[in-house]
């Protein structure tokens, strides 16, 4: 066979976490160039090494043969590179086949098509070299072939294990939560079973279940083959197999198997508070040979007594909410568990899987090693304890003792007293106005350039890019002194700090996250109006605090009267004319994410959505098609955008004329145009001046938290002249 002395490309899949144990035990088979990937491992060997790791691998879940390799770029190209695969020399007619397709993709939104378009491949190939046709057996294939696609590349592969490895045969009956075999045999490993037990080690677990975690430490102390019970392998029926040569590898495992029981000394128990699931567990290590070799006794954990042996491993994955009872009822467990690892076991290791961290604290103890391994979907830790003595007093000590305070430096004192005395000055208004969401600083101190707003009980820090002139380690310095002053500042008054820096946003960027981690939204108050703000995503938090007036304003104007809100971001404008009264509404923008919140913001407030409309649209090009008037006009651009969902450039200071006459165009005779901008060097155009009454009301629309910086926005009230002046 060509495989047999070839160096072949192979692919091992493990659950996420496994990784590194994986690639360490495929090099301890022989394996070469190991590298680890995500939930797999890639290698190069021969047949031999293939072979051995089907049989030894306690960790992976398939081994695979990458045949093929392509970039996906229609469904055609999926059934055009597999038919060209040589199958022949893999399968043949008489044999039956399943095909496992993994991931989607525009070009293939659903496995099972996908698994199709192979299937078809593979069957048009065989019967135009053989004349007939492989049969499909989704369920006891002879050859299972596994195709993936990920990131444009989809990569065909057969899988030489058959049946997923981590079934290893011996186990006919299970508990209510069982270990999956090959996670029990990372957590063992991760514990440190194979040294302990090559030192002659004991091991038990008070809480066995199934046996999962007795049979695999058995197993490894005995050195037996994790699969070496299993009947089929998806070599079995492989073209290219060597069934001398496969038996030249299981021989080997069956005589290592044989000398490893007999020189097996480790004393391995088991208990369970629950009789009836050790029926079970007996049964299953009687299927796997360790009948001899495994004690399991009815003993709940109240009873136990002194550990059995000088050293040795306690191992156990206690129930932890997910799967037994609530967690107020599993404390008793943890803290009996505790006491007893703390009294009996003080020469010991200890190792213990849960999915809950706050059932884990009732140990009183603290772990030497963590480890993160999901079961299932169930992101676990497996905690490793080296010392039972109780933690609990000793941390008690320490949080009694106030943590050392680091003095602020001078330049952070200077910045904490700017916080103080601005909060002192606005106390009075903000209790006054019942305003809670408000602008604490904003660059009082210029060095110090950053906006540092209130939302609540949480604190939003805008960082201002700093000039080309200031070095990046400079800048570095004062925003961590901003930092510092901020935390100072805070104390216990305040939930979370966010801090971000702003830059000048250019096309879609000023849409894009800026945080890859859970979104973290919450709903504040303003004028009656609820708004849902973002502060971990965007630098745009979704509602812009210096327009607090001009929303107020948009409530009065609107009483009764229709509202077409051009530009609308969040709609925030619209919610509180909507609140005020207005009979109807219309809100304009081209953002998916800034709609699907206004819409939010809609709900939140029960805004009917027959009166107040959303629409998505590019705003230059609405105003020049439609031809619906209103009463009031709310127009709001931004500064500068090329947004590639645009047709053409916008520049407030360049195009507003013709966009204030547009927008003047769909407003009724006795209507007003609330005009808004924040470029801090507009200038409006004399011409709009000499053709509308164009009042500036910039000054009456800061409120007092932006007194400080009156160019935050420019604001006009812009109406038709009458014919008659």
């Amino acid at each position: 066979m060509p495989l047999t002395t070839d160096l072949t490309a192979w692919l091992a899949t493990c659950p996420k976490g496994m990784e590194q144990l994986l690639a360490e035990e495929l090099e301890a088979l022989g394996a070469r160039e190991v590298k680890q990937t995500v939930a797999a491992v890639h290698f190069q060997g021969t047949l031999e090494i293939a072979y051995r790791a089907c049989l030894w691998t306690r960790l992976a879940n398939r081994v695979l043969m990458p045949l093929c390799q392509f970039k996906l770029n229609s469904a055609d190209d999926l059934y055009k590179h597999c038919v060209e695969v040589p199958w022949e020399d893999h399968l043949s007619s008489q044999q039956s086949i399943a095909v496992d397709f993994i991931g989607t993709s525009r070009s293939v939104d659903n496995s099972m098509y996908g698994a199709l378009l192979v299937k078809d491949a593979i069957v048009d190939r065989i019967r135009r070299i053989e004349g007939g046709r492989p049969d499909v057996d989704t369920k006891s294939p002879d050859i299972r072939i596994q195709a993936r696609q990920h990131k444009g590349q989809v990569t065909v592969s057969l899988d030489i294990s058959g049946d997923s490895l981590h079934r290893r045969g011996y186990r006919t009956g299970q508990g209510s939560a069982p270990l999956k075999e090959n996670l029990a045999a990372a957590l063992l490993m991760r514990a440190g079973w194979p040294n302990i037990a090559k030192q002659g080690g004991a091991l038990i677990d008070p809480m066995c279940g199934s046996g999962t975690l007795l049979i695999e430490a058995a197993m490894m102390a005995a050195d037996i083959a994790p699969s070496i019970n299993r009947e089929n392998f998806g070599f079995s029926h492989w073209l290219q197999h060597d069934e001398d040569l496969w038996e030249s590898v299981l021989k080997d495992a069956q005589q290592r198997r044989e000398a490893g029981l007999e020189g097996l000394e480790n004393d391995i128990r088991g208990y369970d508070g629950n009789s009836r699931v050790l029926d079970v567990t007996a049964a299953n290590i009687e299927n796997a040979g360790l009948d001899e070799h495994i004690r399991i006794a009815h003993k709940p954990l109240d009873q136990f007594g002194k550990a059995t042996a000088e050293s040795g491993l306690l191992i156990t994955n206690p129930p932890y909410g997910a799967r037994m009872g609530e967690q107020e009822q599993l404390i008793p467990l943890y803290q009996k568990l505790g006491t007893v690892l703390q009294k009996n076991f003080t020469q010991w290791r200890a190792a213990v899987y849960t999915g809950n961290l706050d059932l884990a604290r009732e140990l009183d103890l603290s772990p030497t090693k963590q480890y993160s391994l999901f079961n299932g979907t169930i992101p676990c830790k497996l905690l490793v304890f080296d010392n039972m003595q109780s933690k609990s007093e000793q941390i008690a000590e320490r949080l009694s003792r106030p943590a050392p305070v680091q003095p602020l430096s001078e330049e952070a004192k200077m910045l904490f007293n700017r916080l103080q005395k601005n909060h002192r000055r606005l106390k009075s208004w903000l209790k006054k106005t019942g305003v809670s969401c408000y602008r604490l600083y904003d660059a009082d101190i210029p060095e110090y350039a950053a906006a540092i707003d209130i939302y609540e009980q949480r604190i939003y820090v805008q960082e201002y890019a700093a000039p080309s002139t200031i070095e990046t380690h400079i800048a570095k310095q004062r925003f961590d002194t901003i930092k510092r002053a901020v935390k100072e500042f805070a104390g216990d008054r305040y939930e979370k700090v966010y801090y971000k820096e702003r830059r000048r946003q250019k096309g879609d960027a000023q849409y894009q996250r800026l945080n890859e981690s859970a979104s973290e939204s919450m709903v504040v108050n303003e004028g009656g109006a609820r708004f849902e703000v973002n502060l971990s995503d965007y630098l745009d938090t979704g509602l812009f605090l210096d327009h607090r007036p001009v929303r107020a304003l948009l409530g009065d104007l609107c009483q009764g009267k229709s509202l077409l809100n051009l530009f609308c971001y969040t709609a925030s404008a619209t919610v509180q004319a909507a609140l005020a009264g207005a009979k109807s509404s219309l809100s304009i923008d081209m953002s998916n994410t800034y709609l699907d919140w206004a819409q939010r913001n809609f709900e939140h407030n029960s805004l009917s959505s027959s009166k107040h409309q959303l629409l998505r649209a590019d705003c230059l090009k609405w105003l020049e098609q439609d031809a619906q008037t209103f009463d009031v006009i709310f127009l709001d651009p931004p500064t500068f955008s090329n947004s590639k969902k645009m047709e053409s450039v916008l520049d407030v200071q360049r195009d507003h004329p013709e966009l204030i006459r547009q927008a003047m165009a769909k407003l009724n005779p006795e209507g007003t145009l609330v005009f808004s901008n924040n470029f801090r060097k507009f200038k409006l155009d004399d011409l709009i001046s000499r053709q509308f009454n164009c009042d500036n009301i910039t000054a009456q629309t800061l409120d007092m938290d932006f007194e400080r910086n009156p160019r935050i926005h420019n604001v006009w009230l812009i109406t038709k002249r009458s014919s008659f002046g």
